[in-house]
């Protein structure tokens, strides 16, 4: 009969290298926690990832176009007027939609003869509003005569023809927008910043 004895070295190695295995483990779980603590937060509360569904965007955005929402910046500054935002369908809140603001809260918007009017604090006449992101020769339809309240917004899709926007479903209020367009990220001859809100004829 033979007996097989463990010399301490090897029992010495046998437990470095659980120690080590444990170290590796550890330090791989430490590292997927931290990566979540961060992803997380910037996921959930900074920036949202959006899918481009349908024309009411384009030639500005095209269906199936990959875009990231920046979810922080409307907490420091309210919206303005030419920005891209990203908002929860008034009519159906599990929906979301991408539009441009066209109308400020307190404005009244008129769209009359295909052209918009605004009629603000320093338009009092009211004054068409020359929207440069539009295909050319491209009219928005409709008539309609809106005065927005305190929190409300005026939005409508770039492609006019094809779009439910706030001519459908009325003004849109603050707390429905989830945030504005930053980032372009698909498809890959596209990708890039979403540039600053046009520089517009009326204040």
């Amino acid at each position: 009969m033979s007996l097989f004895h463990r010399s301490p070295r090897h029992l010495a190695d046998k437990l470095t290298m659980r120690q080590q295995v444990f170290i590796f483990t550890w330090e791989i779980f430490k590292v997927v926690v931290i990566s979540l603590a961060i992803i997380l937060p910037v996921r959930y509360f900074l920036i949202k990832p959006f899918y481009v569904k349908g024309a009411s965007m384009e030639p500005n955005f095209y269906d199936h176009e990959y875009l990231i929402i920046d979810e922080i910046s409307y907490r420091f500054f309210e919206p303005q007027r030419g920005d891209i935002v990203v908002f929860r369908y008034p009519q159906d809140p599990r929906q979301y939609f991408i539009k441009r603001i066209v109308g400020l809260p307190n404005e009244q918007v008129k769209l009359i003869g295909g052209t918009v009017y605004i009629t603000n604090a320093t338009n009092p006449d009211g004054a068409p509003l020359a929207e440069p992101y539009l295909p050319e020769g491209l009219s928005t339809s409709g008539s309609v005569e809106v005065t927005l309240g305190a929190d409300q917004y005026y939005v409508l899709g770039d492609n006019r023809t094809s779009s439910l926007d706030s001519r459908a479903f009325g003004p849109l209020s603050r707390s429905e927008v989830v945030g504005r367009v930053l980032w372009r990220g698909w498809p890959v001859e596209r990708i890039g910043l979403i540039g600053q809100a046009p520089e517009y004829n009326i204040p």
